[in-house]
């Protein structure tokens, strides 16, 4: 249970409740107050999963018409990231960037997010003038950037933002879902649950894995072992039964 506090006497909540602070803008205000404008927040989705891409978002809030009850995506129901995602993209300027496996697998998880973060700042339709970015590092962009470690709980543009990366990768995951049947994408969005960690035991890895994510790693060998065993059990077929090998 989430509630707010604000004001000098806080709402009592029951006896084992504890109060959890809805991100604010209260330093997006403080910057535009000093003439700093436009500010932006930016967050990705996607760091953990064993498949699909890490998605950025960078989001710059209209500070007279932002969508109430933005929150941390993590805190919120899929159907009401759903609603806030429209409500943001009506009134907001943001951009989208994406990661792909290969950029994954040859730069890292870390590499490939900032760098996609990066990319989503420059892709806004103004270039911000301060940035600020969910996590420890700061972006190598050309305007001021701030890490802000948990920001998506602090900060109502990264809040934004997270909301923007969420829904973006969960409707690309489900789409992936249609391409590659059996691996469940639609329902588990790429993370390593034990329903995809059986298909991927089933069926092996598609182009969508990680290459050097471990279960994917384990799961590869084990096909490729298979398959070089199948090979093999051909052609012993084919020299006991006195067929010519490669005929």
């Amino acid at each position: 249970m989430i509630r707010e506090k604000s004001g000098k006497n806080p709402t009592k909540l029951p006896k084992g409740v504890i109060a959890v602070a809805r991100p604010s803008f209260r330093r997006e205000r403080a910057l535009l107050k000093r003439g700093v404008w436009p500010v932006a927040g930016c967050d990705e989705a996607g760091r953990g999963p064993l498949a699909g891409p890490v998605v950025a978002a960078a989001v710059v809030l209209d500070p007279k018409r932002i969508p109430k009850g933005i929150d941390d995506s993590k805190r919120l129901t899929p159907e009401r990231r759903e609603e806030l995602f429209e409500e943001i993209c009506a009134t907001a300027s943001f951009a989208v960037a994406f990661a792909s496996p290969a950029r994954i697998d040859r730069d890292n998880i870390l590499r490939a997010s900032l760098w996609a973060l990066a990319c989503a700042v420059h892709a806004l339709p103004e270039m911000p003038k301060h940035v600020f970015v969910d996590g420890r590092d700061r972006l190598e962009t050309s305007c001021d950037c701030e890490a802000v470690i948990g920001g998506d709980g602090l900060v109502l543009s990264i809040a934004a933002a997270s909301i923007i990366a969420k829904v973006s990768r969960d409707r690309l995951m489900c789409k992936l879902a249609q391409d590659c049947p059996g691996y469940g994408f639609e329902s588990h969005k790429g993370y390593g649950v034990p329903e995809h960690l059986a298909a991927l035991n089933r069926l092996g890895p598609t182009v969508h894995h990680r290459r050097f994510f471990a279960p994917v790693v384990a799961a590869r060998e084990k096909h490729q072992a298979m398959t070089v065993e199948t090979a093999v059990t051909a052609m012993e077929t084919q020299v006991n039964s006195g067929i010519p090998v490669g005929v």
